[in-house]
């Protein structure tokens, strides 16, 4: 990203904002892992999103019509002797020249200035409650100003919740967000491809997921967006299993959720496979299920179209299949309307996508569903999971089964970010042959 796709960002936002008003926004404190180690640093996603500036210990300070400027940025100044042990820092020079702050001030001096800046404001716009530490300091400055009434000080008489507006903006991706996504989503699909052709019967979960990580950092996508998921046989029928330390078996099913994020922006796929390379029957016709309901999910991503008829549409199909199969019994329109699939497709169908991996942004406006708008960017992602119901046939045990994919609304109608990782049944079954 460069710094014209942040301005346009922060000047989306002060005309949101109006007059008289002022945004603060502090960066995500350090996350200590042990001891004297912290976890690698990542700036929160709304306080890279107005600035792309990556440094701990920094406040994003935005005041529309301020003559000295409207955008001020409090990080660390320069200090050699600590960079020498952890790294370059911006200073208040970097910030202006390299990240386009109209003016910078050392963090150290944050006290002394923003109740200034603060002072004759109308609206704050800040978000309680991310960051407690840093509300009890918001508190004070604003108490003192309301105690210096008699001195002529005017304090603000009102905070607005900042996440709001930002979610609102980042629901919307720019042309430069949505390349990273795409390319975030390719390099993803590959991963997906190399696992599937690397796979064998003995493995291990987490020799697998290595070889996704691998194919991530080699691509310059340095941080899964979230922990893989690398689940085999029942294993799949967890959600969110992440401990990956279990070895393959023949005839089971192997479940991969693990998308890499690239420039902070996230993809989000999954796919499943036979660790041998052959579906059993069994596993087939559940898997055509699964496949037939994402399809009918991913035709529903339309402009105009409203936020759950994806999941509708996967609903009506895993019902119909299980009916079919006799894993359900009664009639269609009944167990739909008493969510009896839900013994075996318990989630939603997708989410938002974008810098967070459920990203921002609401499903509900005014109490009905949101319509759908070209720009967003959501999961496709139905699934059916049986782990051991003893009423069901043996056949059926433990096949956990989930497709997912990324996808872009346009103007005209969708596309999938990542249709390159393979998913018809034939498709995956003659890569996992290869060189075998």
């Amino acid at each position: 990203m460069n710094n014209k796709e942040f301005s346009k960002r922060r000047q989306n936002l002060i005309d949101i904002m109006g007059n008289n008003t002022i945004a603060v926004l502090p960066s995500a404190p350090i996350a200590n892992r042990n001891r004297d180690v912290d976890y690698i640093y990542r700036a929160g996603s709304n306080f890279h999103y107005l600035s792309g500036f990556d440094e701990p210990e920094s406040i994003i300070v935005i005041v529309p019509g301020r003559p000295h400027g409207e955008y001020l940025l409090f990080c660390r100044e320069r200090d050699l002797s600590k960079e020498i042990w952890d790294g370059y820092r911006a200073g208040q020079e970097g910030a202006i020249k390299q990240y386009s702050a109209n003016d910078s001030y050392p963090i150290s001096d944050l006290d002394d200035i923003l109740p200034g800046l603060l002072e004759g404001k109308e609206k704050v716009f800040y978000t309680m409650g991310n960051i407690p530490s840093f509300d009890q300091r918001m508190v004070g400055w604003l108490n003192h100003l309301r105690n210096a009434s008699r001195q002529g000080m005017h304090s603000p008489t009102e905070i607005i919740e900042l996440d709001h507006s930002l979610n609102e903006l980042r629901l919307f991706k720019s042309s430069a967000e949505i390349k990273a996504m795409r390319y975030a989503a390719e390099i993803s699909a590959q991963a997906h491809i190399r696992a599937m052709k690397s796979t064998q019967v003995g493995q291990w979960e987490y020799q697998v997921e290595a070889e996704i990580i691998h194919e991530f950092i080699k691509n310059d996508c340095r941080s899964p967006a979230y922990p893989s998921i690398v689940g085999g046989g029942e294993n799949g029928c967890i959600l969110h299993y992440i401990e990956n330390n279990h070895k393959l078996k023949n005839n089971d099913l192997l479940l991969i959720d693990a998308g890499a994020e690239y420039q902070y922006y996230a993809a989000d796929i999954t796919r499943t496979f036979p660790v041998n390379g052959k579906f059993t029957p069994s596993q087939k016709a559940i898997y055509t299920i699964v496949l037939d309901a994402q399809k009918a999910a991913i035709a529903e991503v339309q402009p105009g179209n409203h936020w759950n008829q994806p999941h509708e549409a996967a609903v009506r199909v895993i019902t119909e299949g299980l009916l079919e199969l006799g894993l359900l019994k009664g009639k269609l329109d009944t167990l739909i309307e008493k969510e009896a699939y839900r013994e075996f497709y318990m989630h939603r169908t997708g989410h938002w996508l974008g810098m967070d991996v459920h990203d921002v942004g609401d499903y509900k406006v005014g109490g009905e569903w949101r319509v759908l708008e070209p720009g967003m960017v959501l999961t496709v992602e139905p699934g059916i999971y049986i782990r051991d119901p003893k009423s069901l046939a043996k056949k059926w045990h433990f096949i956990g089964i989930r497709i997912e994919d990324d996808v872009l609304v346009t103007k005209t109608g969708h596309d999938v970010l990542s249709k390159n990782a393979p998913k018809e049944i034939d498709e995956i079954e003659a890569l996992m042959a290869e060189d075998k």
